[in-house]
């Protein structure tokens, strides 16, 4: 562990969200979004000129994920909507899990083929109340169910593997996909932190094919190998890490969302700074993420 490369993450925005997730690329805007689930906010970063702001949200909203006509879609509580970040105007598109009051969504990301991989959790993190959705062309598609803080979805370069954990168990999991990205078989062991301070989080995958995983109650984003060996960590003031992005022109910068949720009036006053959005310089570039394509 000593001998790994060790970075120092620092404050970006200083936006204390309750639950901050979902960190997002809009490439077309030059905008970085991220989600206060439990907060009802969506947040933006023009890493360019620094400036940030927020919108009102009148449901739990967990992604904003770019939209092929440049708009976004909010994977929310009960439904996926069309917002125009402009006009402020939001369009219903789909339900999601309207019907069951238990749930929300929960972790999400745009796959290799500009489809959404989504997933819902109980609003408590009820036992196995969440499952793992597909929205392929505007198809809603179940793909695992009996899930309970579904998590780390990302995706290889070539499309060719899923990764996903579900949080309490402390394993991530790869799924081998077919050409047009759907799963083969059973997923199988990645790696596993079940032995390791933290629990796993949200992730992405790297240029050079690595992944970012955040490791949520242990302050630190380490770096995994396709072997899923630690190779690298980032170490940030703050115990709730959420999900890391690559974001800006050239995708060198990793920012990483945390969070306020759970902790006591005396953890806060240790670590004020809590669910704000905080980045770091590795040398290492992200991968380019296709927009959302709905038809």
């Amino acid at each position: 562990m000593n001998n790994i490369p060790t970075w120092q993450a620092v404050l970006a925005v200083d936006s204390r969200c309750e639950l901050g997730e979902g960190p997002q690329w809009h490439a077309s805007h030059e905008r970085l979004y991220w989600c206060d689930i439990l907060g009802k906010r969506l947040h933006w970063l023009s890493p360019a000129t620094e400036k940030h702001g927020h919108y009102p949200l009148d449901q739990k909203v967990s992604l904003a994920a770019p939209l092929d006509d440049g708009n976004l879609l909010l994977v929310g509580e009960h439904a996926l909507n069309r917002f125009n970040p402009t006009s402020g105007h939001i369009e219903k598109l789909y339900d999601f899990e309207a019907d069951n009051p238990v749930t929300r969504s929960n972790d999400a990301r745009v796959d290799r083929h500009g489809s959404l991989w989504l997933s819902s959790m109980g609003k408590q993190a009820e036992p196995e109340a969440g499952s793992l959705y597909r929205l392929h062309r505007g198809e809603l598609c179940k793909l695992r169910t009996h899930l309970t803080i579904p998590n780390a979805l990302c995706f290889s370069a070539d499309g060719k593997m899923a990764y996903f954990t579900d949080t309490p168990t402390g394993q991530v999991m790869r799924w081998a996909l077919d050409k047009q990205g759907w799963p083969l078989g059973e997923p199988k062991r990645f790696v596993d932190f079940s032995g390791h301070a933290g629990n796993p989080d949200g992730a992405v995958i790297d240029s050079e094919g690595c992944m970012w995983l955040a490791l949520w109650g242990a302050g630190e984003v380490v770096r995994l190998n396709t072997d899923g060996q630690m190779i690298g960590r980032v170490v940030l003031p703050v115990n709730q890490p959420s999900c890391p992005v690559f974001a800006g022109p050239d995708l060198e910068t990793l920012y990483i969302t945390t969070a306020q949720e759970g902790l006591s009036a005396a953890q806060l006053a240790q670590t004020p700074t809590a669910g704000s959005l905080f980045a770091v310089q590795t040398g290492i570039k992200g991968l380019a993420e296709p927009p959302l394509r709905l038809t």
